[in-house]
């Protein structure tokens, strides 16, 4: 199988950081397909979600505060979508779709239309618009709706189209307006200050606007230096060696029109990279469109730390059983107690076959069990927002565990497991605090931890053909399928994510 690549491509393989055997399980799973997740049944509060009482908040975020006074605390932030998909709608309009489009689509454009003025980037575009001699009032007047298209998504105007997503202007402020780069890092600001004052924040970013990005997040950064606030900002891009082989419907790569192999970018899921190399110890985990205005931040703020709490809480005591059980003379008793903690607190289910096994089988499971990565997922109910939920899933290996899970992971051609996602009662907003050190003080090699297995493949179109293209695990789904999960409800007020630019004007976006 080897020897479908030729001299040419092994140097083209090697430049990226790639080896050939990386690259032909690639191919392997495109012949052999990608197994569906079996979910079992959907968590529930009382089954697999943690439901925290006020005191409860209040406590856990008492424990948080000590670590993060501690400077063990980091937000990581994935950032490098671009926001073509948030303006869809004005694309298609543009392009005259909305003629034989839905009803309800052109209600959508004239909606955003009318409520244009309630955009925290109205007074950019008006500038854009008042330097070319035009005013959006004018263009209003008459039902130009494709000039102001073309000046809030073209390099004419905004250039939106193109921009990340962070970079767009998502929240008003008087007479300024915030973009979600600046949003997350004052949310960093409300709870990852260490006794130094200093928040640590890490930013994903598409490479072609890491220098406008850097210099974007540096003068707001500024700001918070004069009031005695020092942000550690660092930023990282996608490794080209995490991106994936395009194949054709043989299976076989795909190559240009010059005759060199065709990658495409692995998905969210190959971030996992980035994530590792940071080594950090406890980091938060959040998407960057999953962004709000200050007049929500307390309440947010309030609910991080509790996450933080939980984790850090739950992690101590990982670490107690692990430090007691890494001198090889367990007890009963201490094995009664770590199995006892795992089923309640981690909710693992040990096979019915290790219960009479040795003691000192009994004791190198439990530590298997235990030395894990563990991330603390926060859930919100499900009010039928697109994306994934917190399920009980099947593993042959490793018994039934939570995991969260996609649509696009499930057999929903099987009644039986359409039955079991539609009974969801909750939503995953990709709200994640994790612990990414182990009872030593040394980061998992995270890469250990993820299913290989799983992933998504899709077909696209490319220079006219159709082509096969491989999504690695999702950073937070199969990225993180054997760490060690525990979800706990937050309230439907810490999760606010923008995915098109109508959700702009849901109310908790809009001030007053």
């Amino acid at each position: 199988m080897a020897g479908i690549f030729t001299a040419e491509d092994l140097e083209q393989i090697r430049a990226r950081g790639m080896t050939v055997e990386h690259l032909l399980a690639q191919i392997a799973l495109f012949k052999q397909g990608i197994p569906f997740v079996h979910l079992l049944r959907p968590c529930t509060v009382g089954d697999g979600i943690t439901v925290l009482s006020h005191s409860e908040v209040e406590r856990l975020a008492t424990v948080y505060a000590r670590a993060a006074a501690a400077g063990r605390v980091m937000k990581f932030v994935p950032a490098s979508g671009a926001a073509t998909r948030m303006f869809a709608l004005l694309q298609a309009h543009a392009r005259g779709a909305t003629a034989t489009n839905s009803a309800e689509m052109g209600e959508d454009v004239h909606l955003f239309f009318r409520r244009l003025h309630d955009f925290a980037f109205y007074d950019e575009l008006c500038a854009c618009l008042a330097r070319d001699g035009m005013t959006v009032a004018e263009l209003l007047a008459r039902g130009d709706y494709r000039t102001l298209i073309t000046y809030i998504l073209t390099p004419r105007g905004l250039d939106y189209a193109r921009l990340p997503k962070g970079l767009i202007q998502f929240h008003r402020y008087g007479d300024r307006a915030r973009t979600p780069f600046e949003e997350h890092l004052a949310e960093a600001v409300g709870y990852t200050l260490d006794r130094e004052r200093r928040a640590r924040v890490h930013f994903t970013v598409a490479p072609e606007y890491i220098e406008r990005v850097q210099a974007h997040v540096e003068r707001a950064c500024q700001e918070y230096r004069q009031s005695g606030v020092q942000l550690e900002v660092t930023f990282s891009v996608q490794k080209p060696s995490t991106d994936t082989i395009a194949v054709d419907a043989h299976n076989m790569p795909v190559r240009d029109a010059h005759g060199r192999l065709v990658f495409r970018p692995g998905g969210h899921g190959a971030l996992l990279e980035n994530l590792n190399d940071l080594r950090g110890d406890i980091v938060f985990i959040k998407n960057i469109d999953n962004v709000a205005p200050a007049w929500l931040a307390e309440e947010i703020c309030r609910y991080k730390r509790a996450l933080g709490g939980y984790l850090v809480e739950v992690q101590g005591e990982v670490f107690t059983y692990l430090e007691a059980l890494s001198n090889g003379k367990a007890d009963e008793s201490l094995l009664r107690r770590g199995f006892e903690f795992v089923r309640a607190r981690l909710s693992l289910s040990p096979p019915d076959a290790i219960v009479h096994a040795t003691r000192g089988e009994r004791r190198r499971f439990l530590v298997q069990l235990l030395q894990r990565p563990l991330r603390v997922c926060g859930v919100v109910q499900n009010r039928g927002e697109p994306g994934g939920g917190p399920f009980w899933v099947a593993d042959p290996q490793h018994g039934p565990s939570l995991r969260i899970v996609e649509s696009a992971e499930v057999d929903m051609s099987s009644p039986q497991q359409r039955a079991v996602w539609e009974s969801a009662t909750h939503f995953n907003p990709v709200d994640l605090v994790c612990g990414v050190r182990d009872y030593r003080g040394e980061p998992f090699d995270l890469a250990a931890f993820a299913d290989r297995t799983s992933g998504l493949i899709t077909v696209k179109s490319q220079d006219g053909r159709l082509i096969k293209a491989l999504e690695l695990p999702g950073l937070w789904n199969g990225g993180m399928a054997y760490w060690n999960t525990v979800f706990v409800e937050v309230p439907l007020v810490t999760f606010n994510p923008v995915k098109t630019v109508l959700d702009l004007l849901r109310q908790e976006h809009q001030p007053g």
